[in-house]
């Protein structure tokens, strides 16, 4: 894996996770029954992104070191995920 393809992956894990975490822990306006004028009842009371971002950067570098691991111990390869049987085997490059 080249280092451009780390960062990629990396990257793609981050906004993966990021975009599940973004609803844990959330309260609303509505829940806390502070509504200010002029906003939603769904708009957000308590978030705060850098929390979120630390968070979200510590959970996904674990889980991109995972799929790292996994990746250079040979576990998976191209030829696990071939439906089509077009990759020509192993032993003939």
């Amino acid at each position: 894996m080249s280092i451009v393809s780390a960062i990629v992956l990396y990257a793609v894990t981050w906004f993966m996770t990021m975009f599940v975490a973004l609803p844990i822990g959330l309260r609303t306006q509505g829940d806390d029954g502070v509504i200010v004028e002029g906003t939603h009842a769904g708009a957000p009371n308590n978030y705060n992104p850098r929390r979120k971002a630390v968070i979200v950067t510590l959970v996904a570098f674990v889980i991109w070191g995972i799929m790292v691991g996994v990746i250079y111990s040979g576990v998976f390869s191209w030829h696990d995920v071939d439906w089509t049987a077009r990759l020509p085997k192993v032993g003939d490059t």
